[in-house]
């Protein structure tokens, strides 16, 4: 099949100011795509991930244009439809925090599971009064896995979520393979592994640690708090795992697939390793859950501490996947793996950091 992308196709990003729809928007633009996207209206800037495209010496952007709206407002997702007119939808909003949405459970299941019929119901609309075709791409979880039935996990597997996040994601899911089969669109769902990058939000475990340790470095700060060191993830790079929601839409059929790297380390990995890049060699005191501490070898500093605070009720101990179809049916595999992700996000943060110290001319 040529996957070759017509001129002025458009695209609607959902979630757009995110890690991934920042990726996803470059992607497209360099595919010459016209790419709309869907921000929540906020009293304070929430766009920084965007700002190199939107504009440029205040020169706006004429293939890029931004449109308030929210997952939660059925009839502001259908008037951005209808002005756009878009070829693709790729749904990426949600309540994406896990560790939060036991905190947020009715917000996370109105944005999260809710939030996806809203879209797709306004793309059924617009196709009944217009005829318009449009492919939809959601985005799905590997914590619809939750307490796993196999390791590794594939398109059979069976889902088994932990979370109100991951219960969420799993309405999500089915809905949107009901309309699929229901009224024949055009709908995948990609069962994203979780993929990092030096965009994740702060707050994620991973660029907790990344941006903790570059800190650590300058002597900004001197402890990173954190919850289980022995979950096991299957990291891979935001950056790669974009173009496997795209190439899922230029296929002929729509289906669902698993996105992954088909390797897990723990997050005691990933912080270890974090260390080591940042030369600074760190030790365990051996002891369990909230007793266990890291401190650095050459002055005895603590380094790392343990919060029960993010801990979750009910944990998620191992995600693996498999994603053998994703590589025969769309020719995708991913081209960073673990150790190389981890170098990218330490080093980016390190950069930031200087310039945030000694002002943007200074952050080499």
């Amino acid at each position: 099949m040529n996957k070759s992308t017509k001129k002025n196709k458009r695209a609607l990003i959902v979630g757009i100011s995110g890690q991934d729809g920042s990726y996803l928007a470059e992607l497209l633009l360099r595919k010459n795509y016209k790419v709309h996207g869907i921000v929540r209206r906020s009293s304070s800037l929430n766009t920084p991930r965007l700002d190199h495209i939107y504009s440029n010496a205040l020169i706006r952007n004429p293939h890029f244009d931004l449109d308030y709206g929210d997952l939660t407002d059925t009839n502001s997702i259908y008037k951005i439809l209808e002005k756009v007119q878009p070829d693709e939808v790729y749904n990426l909003g949600a309540q994406s925090h896990v560790r939060i949405s036991f905190d947020l459970p009715e917000y996370t299941g109105d944005v999260t599971g809710i939030g996806p019929l809203r879209v797709l119901e306004a793309i059924k609309t617009l196709a009944n009064h217009t005829g318009k075709k449009i492919k939809f791409y959601q985005a799905s979880s590997s914590e619809l896995f939750g307490k796993v039935a196999q390791v590794p996990q594939n398109e059979e597997t069976p889902f088994y979520p932990r979370s109100p996040y991951g219960c969420a994601k799993l309405y999500a899911y089915w809905i949107t393979k009901n309309y699929r089969e229901s009224y024949g669109l055009f709908a995948c769902n990609g069962i994203l592994f979780n993929h990092e990058s030096p965009r994740r939000g702060e707050t994620f475990v991973t660029r907790k640690i990344t941006r903790g340790v570059a800190r650590i470095m300058k002597g900004i700060e001197s402890e990173i708090y954190l919850g289980n060191l022995d979950a096991k993830r299957d990291w891979g790079f935001a950056g790669d795992y974009v173009e496997a929601m795209w190439l899922m839409l230029q296929q002929d059929n729509p289906e669902d697939y698993v996105i992954a790297t088909g390797e897990a380390h723990s997050v005691r990995e990933f912080l270890e390793e974090t260390f080591r890049l940042a030369g600074i060699e760190i030790i365990s005191n051996g002891k369990k859950e909230v007793e266990e501490e890291y401190t650095r070898k050459d002055n005895g500093n603590v380094v790392v501490k343990i919060d029960p605070r993010y801990f979750r009720p009910a944990e998620v101990d191992l995600l693996l996947g498999e994603s053998q179809k994703a590589k025969l049916k769309l020719g995708w595999k991913p081209k960073v793996y673990f150790k190389e992700l981890v170098k990218m996000m330490l080093e980016q943060d390190v950069h930031e950091l200087k310039r945030e110290l000694y002002g943007k001319n200074n952050g080499n």
